[in-house]
């Protein structure tokens, strides 16, 4: 993240239930002034209950919300200096879209003569000028969108909260927002928190992001340490494509664990000290990481190397999906598509990657 930010919104200790249902579960997060943070999880893991904590609509159980190092557990939501976008953005279908980014300003009571500046100083910057005369019902998907957008942020807010605001956009669309959503908040360098549950959005826009699961905060980093190290097996799982295997440890060679799968194949995992011959752990190595190629003799030096017979291949556009059954049950290598020689079912071919491409996945 460069030079160390000061925090604005931190979640201390935070608990939220409803009923009997625990939707957020001691909760501690940290999230830096002008950062790009992106809550992350299945349906019901309470990211947006999380969110909505943040922006005043719900009250913690336990613990507290600090914005800007000001306790506001217990302030109105109208009194935070935050604003949420909704995936349904409620512009006022009557209103030009200038009278529709104007509106916070004429509630919050300021003064006439700095509307005009600032709705078309937040006009410019989301990429809507020559539009301010023009109804909601007049503008695509993505236009209101960012009317909402910059009917949230001419106010200026400490924070914008963002609650799936690209759900409703088409898949094309929702890409070409994604980066518009990120250059605009670069430019105004607003803290941005926000809620989503596509794995590609997070790791496209996010400075870091949390992940959640059953109310609980799995792992906190920036979208490689999340990618390439996660911290447990949800999180592996529910990040990316995922090859994972039970590791029969056979020996130990300097930090890594190896499980023998003939006289030349075998499994090379990192692993901590404390492990022992014997043990059976879990692990798991990223498709993309895995190399094929028709059956060959010896291993990579200290690498992985499995053989296997391809029993399917997947089209996907840029890069073919190799399905490959071997002594480690059925892994996958992703190759790209235009990449001459391709295999076909039936293939016997080798499986290889370096020990530094794998990791154990805990609990």
């Amino acid at each position: 993240m460069g030079e160390e930010r000061s925090v604005g919104i931190a979640l201390e200790g935070v608990s939220k239930g409803f009923g009997k249902v625990a939707a957020v579960k001691d909760v501690n997060i940290s999230i830096a002034e002008g950062e790009f943070f992106s809550l992350l999880g299945p349906s019901g893991c309470g990211k947006t209950t999380s969110l909505r904590m943040i922006a005043g609509f719900e009250q913690p159980d336990a613990g507290r919300i600090v914005l800007q190092g000001e306790d506001v557990t217990n302030v109105r939501p109208n009194r935070r200096a935050v604003n949420m976008v909704f995936q349904h953005y409620a512009l006022f279908p009557h209103m030009s879209v200038y009278d529709n980014v104007a509106f916070g300003l004429k509630v919050k009571r300021v003064p006439k003569d700095e509307h005009r500046q600032r709705v078309e100083e937040i006009l410019r910057i989301v990429s809507l000028e020559g539009f301010e005369k023009r109804r909601a019902r007049q503008l695509s998907g993505g236009q209101q969108q960012r009317v909402a957008l910059a009917r949230a942020l001419v106010n200026r807010p400490a924070a914008l909260l963002l609650d799936e605001p690209l759900g409703a956009l088409d898949v094309k669309l929702r890409k070409n927002m994604q980066f518009e959503l990120k250059r605009i908040q670069s430019s105004l360098g607003t803290t941005f928190v926000y809620v989503t549950h596509d794995q590609e959005e997070a790791l496209a826009m996010s400075d870091r992001i949390a992940v959640m699961n059953g109310g609980l905060v799995e792992q906190t980093g920036s979208p490689r340490e999340i990618y390439e190290r996660p911290a447990t097996a949800f999180v592996a799982d529910f990040i990316g494509s995922l090859n994972a295997f039970d590791l029969r440890i056979d020996e130990l060679i300097g930090q890594n664990a190896v499980m023998r799968l003939g006289e030349s194949a075998r499994i090379v995992v990192p692993v901590e000290a404390g492990h022992k011959p014997g043990e059976t752990l879990r692990a798991a190595v990223r498709p993309e990481r895995v190399q094929i190629a028709p059956a060959r003799g010896a291993p990579l030096d200290g690498g992985s190397r499995v053989d296997g017979i391809i029993a399917e291949v997947v089209f996907l556009g840029m890069y073919l999906q190799y399905h490959v059954d071997t002594a480690a049950g059925r892994l996958v290598s992703h190759r790209l598509a235009d990449e001459a020689h391709q295999l076909e079912v039936g293939d016997q071919v080798t499986l290889s990657w370096e020990p530094e491409e794998a990791a154990l996945l805990g609990a």
